[in-house]
């Protein structure tokens, strides 16, 4: 599987700009997120636009969720390990 180099050297670059941003957020999906979800762990969201009332929603996490992560996983190890000639 090929990726153009530049995308991913790019991509990079606005994910530090991302985690210096927000360290908190990224701190908290390193903690809680990435340390692994058990199904039927509940996910709840709150989104605050400006000068709106907030929005709440929330989801089950499947095992098909899971299962989808990781892939997800597999895929992201297959880009940074470079292809064997």
């Amino acid at each position: 599987m090929a990726f153009n180099p530049m995308v991913l050297f790019k991509l990079r670059g606005m994910l530090s700009q991302f985690k210096a941003r927000h360290p908190r957020a990224v701190a908290f999906v390193k903690n809680e997120i990435l340390t692994g979800l058990p199904a039927d762990t509940v996910l709840e969201i709150t989104i605050t636009k400006p000068a709106h009332e907030p929005v709440i929603t929330n989801m089950l996490v499947t095992q098909e969720d899971l299962d989808m992560l990781q892939e997800l996983q597999l895929l992201q190890q297959e880009v940074q390990t470079p292809e064997q000639p």
